[in-house]
């Protein structure tokens, strides 16, 4: 489920998985899957940034926020409007709720779940900005360090509710092997 986190311009912000059959996040009304989440993540680690840094990641964005859908609606299984509606007919929430656990294999849906999302949203460029007043934008919304830190916990523990059996993605892994060997001070302590 996503969760809210704190911005520093736009108060609190939507940012996580959504469903847990497919590993794509949402980010309020940007959607990306969480293989190339963990890719930005990991690449930027690497990067020893003493100055402002910027990337530029082509993402989904549905703009009519009635096409996001209903997601509580989706998960009770008594609205299925949107984009978040018609994921939750294809993969419905499970009827046991001890099954509620995030898939490590969500990726494996991607194809079909990119069929739906180009249904409902078009293509932009999503901006990651380190400022030299050490926050983060990602895209609109500006962020302070911990709560970057917030987020990228959010993924390696597989949201809420966590990685099924606790077994991340080999994506995972990977991002988490570079923000540890990471000498940039925006990831210093991020999966501490």
């Amino acid at each position: 489920m996503p969760l809210s986190f704190k911005s520093k311009s736009h108060g609190d912000i939507a940012f996580g998985f959504f469903n847990i059959e497919s590993d794509i996040l949402l980010l309020e009304n940007y959607f990306f899957f969480a293989n190339r989440f963990c890719k930005w993540m990991g690449q930027m680690a690497i990067k020893d940034v003493t100055e402002r840094a910027t990337w530029m990641y082509t993402v989904n964005v549905i703009e009519n926020l009635d096409d996001i859908g209903d997601l509580m609606g989706a998960i009770h299984g008594v609205r299925f409007t949107g984009f978040i509606g018609k994921i939750y007919k294809l993969f419905p929430f499970p009827l046991d709720p001890k099954n509620f656990k995030q898939n490590p294999k969500g990726f494996n849906t991607q194809k079909i779940i990119n069929e739906e999302l180009d249904k409902f949203s078009r293509q932009t460029e999503l901006i990651i900005t380190f400022t030299k007043e050490n926050k983060i934008r990602i895209g609109p919304y500006l962020f302070d360090i911990p709560v970057f830190h917030e987020i990228i916990k959010y993924v390696w523990q597989g949201g809420y509710p966590r990685w099924k059996e606790e077994e991340r993605p080999k994506y995972v892994l990977e991002m988490e092997k570079n923000i540890i060997a990471s000498h940039n001070p925006f990831f210093k302590g991020a999966l501490s």
